[in-house]
């Protein structure tokens, strides 16, 4: 079973940054599929960036992609999502996900939310003036 806890949301000003954390246990993060996924009000899940536990390959959404950066201490078993120029449209619920299988992202849409099977209770991030 692996657990997994978002912290670090919070309300702040267009351009500001923020630091998402998301801390597992039960799996080692350095060998595990991590997403990040984002849920504002009245739309769908989204997907928002993603970490291979396979061969440590990175993606990005085109719509964070030069502002968000993932990353990952294997010492403290937590995956972070670093938010810089965050806008208005930033604006949502952030989830961590977790596919415990190191699959190749060449073989799996790690965009599509079927494809994890453990999420976070999520984080609030709101960006307003």
């Amino acid at each position: 079973q692996v657990q997994l806890v978002e912290s670090g949301g919070g309300l702040v000003q267009p351009g500001s940054s923020l630091r998402l954390s998301c801390a597992a246990s039960g799996r080692t993060v350095s060998t595990t599929n991590m997403g990040w996924f984002r849920q504002a009000p009245g739309k769908e899940r989204e997907f928002v960036t993603f970490i291979s536990g396979s061969d440590s390959s990175i993606y990005y959404a085109e719509t964070v992609k030069g502002r968000f950066t993932i990353s990952r201490d294997n010492a403290k078993n937590t995956v972070y999502l670093q938010m810089n120029s965050l806008k208005p449209e930033d604006t949502a619920v952030y989830y961590c996900a977790a596919d415990p299988r190191p699959r190749s992202p060449l073989l799996i849409d790690y965009r599509r939310t079927s494809e994890y099977d453990y999420w976070g209770q999520g984080t609030q991030v709101t960006v307003s003036s």
